[in-house]
């Protein structure tokens, strides 16, 4: 079982970096990741037009492409981001990597936008790294009142996230088994 979850996991990983990165210069990439930020939140914002107030109060974001893929019993996945600390707004690149255990079938690819209330999760995050264990998943409405949260869920204390695929927010957001760590490549 546990060969089968890492060969699962090396084939996801080699799917999604294929088209991703993998002739371009470490200048090349980070402009990539910064144009895909951007993206991704125009997105968000015209989704959830709230979303921007949250993320204009908050201290950091981070903001991931990722691909996921699951056959029979195993799967995994993986993507690339950045955090920015709002103070000095400076950008940490990221790598995330994922594993998931459990019968399932297909593959998709879906961008997370995680947002900070406090200094201390982001530095843990950025600092640390994440890692998210056994079929942590929250649904897409959130526990908090008011507008403001609409579409995330909360998934630490000050720390909320929102997943969407390329026709808008995702019903689920799915944290099985992924570790999120700084990439030493591009910073």
């Amino acid at each position: 079982m546990r060969r089968i979850l890492i060969l699962a996991l090396l084939a996801c990983s080699a799917m999604a970096h294929a088209g991703l990165f993998t002739s371009d210069s470490p200048a090349t990439t980070r402009s990539k990741l910064r144009s895909m930020s951007a993206q991704t939140l125009t997105q968000l914002y015209h989704s959830y037009p709230a979303s921007k107030k949250l993320l204009g109060h908050s201290v950091g974001y981070a903001v991931f492409d990722a691909f996921s893929a699951k056959f029979m019993v195993a799967g995994g996945g993986t993507g690339h981001g950045i955090a920015v600390d709002r103070r000095n707004s400076h950008v940490t690149y990221m790598d995330m990597v994922g594993a998931q255990a459990g019968f399932g079938l297909g593959a998709k690819s879906y961008r997370q936008v995680f947002v900070f209330e406090s200094r201390g999760a982001l530095n843990n995050f950025i600092h640390s790294g994440w890692q998210f264990g056994a079929q942590a998943n929250a649904s897409a409405k959130s526990g908090k009142e008011g507008a403001d949260y609409a579409g995330a869920a909360s998934i630490a204390p000050g720390v909320w996230m929102y997943q969407m695929t390329e026709t808008g927010l995702a019903a689920e957001l799915t944290l099985t088994g992924a570790k999120y760590s700084v990439d030493s490549a591009l910073n």
